[in-house]
């Protein structure tokens, strides 16, 4: 695209000042050649034959403010605005623009495991050469595609949906940057839609369940000390495995916990209750982690599982399902939803609403356990 500063005769006097954007041609059917021209009209108008010190002034001014217009307008074809890419960002990688968008999330673990995650599938889907120059709105169907049919986790098994939106709302977050920085202009790139987003079911133990598991023995008394707290507070598994004495204060018979979120990067502070703070055993130095042992691992996985069992529950149970449980044991014994999500840590309130949708649930299904009377009226 060429862009011009014109001016056009509109009277015997004056002429109007404007911007020409000329955007090549096409042919007719019939061979006839079709310019394809833009005009900007400035509204700043010159005197053809300037007669007086104050006309030649006036042309002097509207010149200079017709020329920095034009300027501006050059600057923004190099940085994209006219769906002209910058040469120099058209030329970037895909894979190095991810990559700094990704390290800028490294504070956040959870968060950043679902970037680590997604670049090994933009790996195994992308050539590594791809620039943004020849990123096209099929090669991002392409991608999509690929994830809801074809990609499988490290196990070998098939994406789940929430991973699929997930792992594609991660690109799309790519493209949106990548647009707004005049990497790409086209803005089709911008439309393509995400998987649907779906309710994930929320796994929760009853008040009975959780006293069958309390009265189990579990392997490792460690995890057992950890899980239950965390079904008595709601705590991830990321704070929990994280959790100082520092951050636990016994203070005039009530215990709080002062603690930053792995997640949300956000600081908390939550009171306990007596018994979760039995969990948490005798206090040692303030450095020393109150779960000493507890370790990520398949082997603490595999018995979270097999206590469970024992315990005569056949749901499946991680240890995220101590944190649903927390939510729902709040809820159906009286805690309002702001109080909660505050205890919780949501930043939103409609998070917490889903915990309150799940006792709904659970009481329409409560409605038919009434056994049928003989009622004769």
């Amino acid at each position: 695209m060429r862009i011009l500063l014109k001016e056009k005769k509109i009277s015997n006097e004056k002429a109007s000042l404007y911007i020409e954007y000329y955007k090549g041609y096409t042919k007719t059917e019939e061979g006839k050649i079709k310019h394809n021209r833009q005009m900007e009209t400035l509204k700043l108008y010159v005197w053809l034959n300037p007669k007086t010190t104050g006309q030649k002034l006036e042309n002097k001014e509207a010149r200079r403010l017709a020329e920095d217009i034009y300027s501006i307008r050059k600057s923004e074809e190099l940085t994209g605005k006219f769906g002209m890419v910058n040469p120099h960002k058209g030329k970037v990688r895909v894979i190095d623009y991810f990559n700094s968008l990704k390290e800028k999330r490294s504070g956040y673990l959870s968060n950043y495991g679902v970037w680590v995650t997604t670049k090994r599938y933009i790996d195994q889907y992308f050539h590594k050469s791809l620039t943004f120059s020849e990123l096209t709105p099929e090669l991002i169907e392409g991608f999509k595609k690929f994830l809801d049919v074809e990609a499988t986790t490290k196990y070998g098994t098939a994406l789940k949906h929430g991973s699929k939106y997930s792992y594609f709302n991660r690109f799309r977050t790519l493209v949106k940057a990548a647009y707004e920085e005049g990497y790409v202009t086209d803005v089709r790139l911008l439309k393509i839609k995400s998987f649907d987003e779906k309710e994930a079911k929320r796994e929760y133990l009853t008040l009975p369940e959780l006293q069958l598991l309390a009265a189990t023995e579990c392997k490792y008394p460690v995890l057992k000390r950890a899980f239950l707290f965390s079904c008595m507070t709601g705590l991830r598994w990321s704070d929990v495995h994280k959790l100082k004495w520092q951050e636990v204060r016994d203070e005039d018979g009530l215990c709080r916990i002062i603690f930053t979120q792995q997640k949300t990067d956000n600081t908390e502070y939550l009171y306990i209750s007596k018994q979760a703070r039995e969990l948490l055993g005798e206090r040692s130095a303030i450095s020393d982690r109150v779960f000493v042992g507890l370790q990520y691992s398949s082997a603490i996985t595999t018995e979270l599982l097999r206590w469970s069992m024992k315990a005569g529950i056949t749901k499946h149970v991680t240890f995220h399902t101590s944190r649903h449980t927390a939510a729902t044991l709040l809820l159906a014994h009286g805690a309002d939803l702001y109080t909660v999500m505050k205890s919780l840590g949501h930043r939103d309130i409609r998070t917490t609403q889903i915990y309150a949708k799940i006792l709904d649930e659970k009481l329409k299904e409560a409605a038919n356990l009434l056994p049928t009377l003989n009622i004769e009226l």
